[in-house]
């Protein structure tokens, strides 16, 4: 009677970080879907290991900073530039040396499963996180890139923790804490990463609550940017609160 263990029970165990002792009996499996479990188990583990090396580089300002004596490393970014309704929302968020989320990145890359897991987890293991908001009345009157810096300014000051150096993605604010600006930062620093999510998600949140007040503009779907739907909503039913009367084609036409 055959006492190897079969295909099924093989592939439960290698999906379960295999010792190495278990990997070496497959490997002397000359059985066909056994040495496919291995190609694919192996596969994965490369790719692990490029995301990795892809996540220690995202951390290297964060190690420059910390080598000079500043523990408290933040990263600052936004969301919502461009939508026609909403306020833009900036996250801070202080990380801890030992952060260790290696699928953070910037939010854009990544989808909204995977955004919403991280979202909790990147709260649930920061040191400290905050968040800004600048509405759409305060948008229309001092525009939408002073808002932004407004907002970030505000998830800054909101920090339950001092930071003693801010990573912000392309813009500079009025904080007496040294800043880096930094082009595309939210691919480059894990902070900033996670900054961005963390906002990206809060928002997205917000804008599903809008959707039950609103439901005819479709804000759950369109998260306020000027989808087909939204703009057929507005030619007929107009502007709401939440609305960018600054913002074309809202300011020509309403």
């Amino acid at each position: 009677m055959d006492k190897r263990k079969s295909i099924s029970e093989i592939k439960t165990l290698i999906a379960n970080s295999p010792s190495q002792e278990l990997l070496q009996e497959l490997v002397n499996d000359t059985r066909k879907g056994v040495q496919n479990l291995l190609i694919q188990y192996q596969k994965r583990e490369d790719k692990k290991q490029v995301e990795l090396k892809k996540f220690k580089q995202r951390f290297n300002y964060e190690q420059a900073f910390w080598q000079e004596g500043k523990q408290l490393v933040c990263g600052v970014d936004e969301v919502g530039r461009g939508p026609l309704a909403g306020p833009v929302v900036a996250a801070a968020v202080i990380l801890p040396h030992d952060f260790d989320l290696i699928e953070v990145n910037d939010s854009k890359q990544l989808t909204g499963k995977t955004r919403e897991r991280l979202y909790s987890q990147i709260i649930n293991q920061s040191l400290s996180f905050s968040i800004g908001i600048s509405d759409n009345y305060e948008i229309d009157t001092v525009n939408i890139y002073q808002a932004a810096r407004i907002a970030m300014l505000r998830a800054v000051m909101g920090l339950s923790l001092k930071p003693q150096q801010l990573i912000i993605d392309a813009m500079e604010i009025d904080s007496p804490i040294e800043q880096l600006k930094l082009i595309k930062a939210d691919s480059k620093s894990v902070s900033v990463a996670a900054a961005s999510i963390v906002a990206k998600v809060w928002r997205d949140h917000l804008m599903n609550f809008y959707d039950r007040l609103y439901p005819q503009y479709d804000f759950k779907s369109n998260d306020g940017y000027g989808t087909r739907k939204h703009l057929d909503a507005l030619n007929i039913y107009g502007v709401t609160p939440l609305h960018r009367r600054s913002f074309e084609p809202i300011k020509s036409n309403f």
